[in-house]
């Protein structure tokens, strides 16, 4: 396993722990970029849904496959800038038309991504996810029916260890984040699958507060801060694709 190291000016507390002043009001900038940026997409994804299987057949194709799984409440051009660097290093990439919002619970998405593998007969394939989607994909590498289909999963911003402010959200879709539900913690117990995931995360990200660093996986931390707008950062597409081609059998 590799960590990279903390990148500089990660936001700072005092010998209490309280944040700093201008830690606070950078955060809250950072707050609301992270949302605004969650928002523009929400709106493209209604607006300019585009076309997912324009993906499939890159001019000159190369192993592995790609499937996208988004995070929760996301349509799937959250993943589109993703899906287009893959498509363009020659990898065919798979949308899940079935997840749609993506807001059932991890045993149905998980059937649901796995329905998808199987009807296209996917062989040797990586899943590249968005928070709730890393979870998806770690449990379909345990999965009986796909587990021999799928490399490795490259997750970012997935809360592994859950997310300790899902007890105050009052939808079903969110609360399965919580440390103490059970997907969570047997998703925890299932260890051995952890060395065929790279977990990808922002130096600081509102919405998963335990972090989404994953012991026996491979931990990559960006600069750009946000749960949302960590999929803006410059150095992502070059590290999926990285990671991807590295997960392959």
């Amino acid at each position: 396993m590799t960590t990279s190291p903390p990148p500089p000016d990660r936001p700072g507390s005092d010998a209490l722990g309280r944040a700093l002043p201008g830690d606070v009001v950078r955060r809250t900038w950072w707050r609301v970029a992270d949302y605004a940026y969650a928002g523009w997409y929400q709106v493209l994804g209604v607006l300019h849904p585009g076309e997912p299987d324009r993906y499939l057949q890159p001019d000159r194709p190369t192993t592995p496959e790609v499937v996208l799984v988004p995070g929760v409440m996301e349509p799937w051009p959250f993943l589109q800038p993703l899906a287009h660097r893959l498509f363009q290093a020659g990898h065919p990439v798979h949308v899940v038309p079935g997840l749609g919002y993506h807001v059932q619970d991890l045993a149905e998405a998980a059937r649901v991504v796995a329905e998808l593998i199987l009807d296209r007969d996917l062989r040797d394939v990586v899943v590249v996810a968005h928070s709730k989607g890393g979870l998806v994909g770690k449990r379909l590498l345990s999965e009986p029916a796909v587990a021999d289909r799928v490399c490795g999963v490259v997750a970012v911003a997935t809360p592994f260890a859950g997310s300790r402010l899902a007890r105050l959200l009052p939808l079903r879709s969110l609360r399965i984040f919580r440390p103490d539900h059970p997907d969570i913690v047997g998703l925890a117990r299932v260890v051995d699958v952890d060395e065929r995931i790279v977990s990808v995360f922002s130096r600081w990200d509102p919405h998963v507060p335990e972090g989404s660093m994953l012991a026996g996986a491979q931990n990559v931390e960006l600069r750009t801060p946000g749960h949302f707008r960590v999929l803006a950062d410059p150095d992502l597409p070059d590290v999926v694709l990285d990671a991807v081609r590295r997960l392959a059998r």
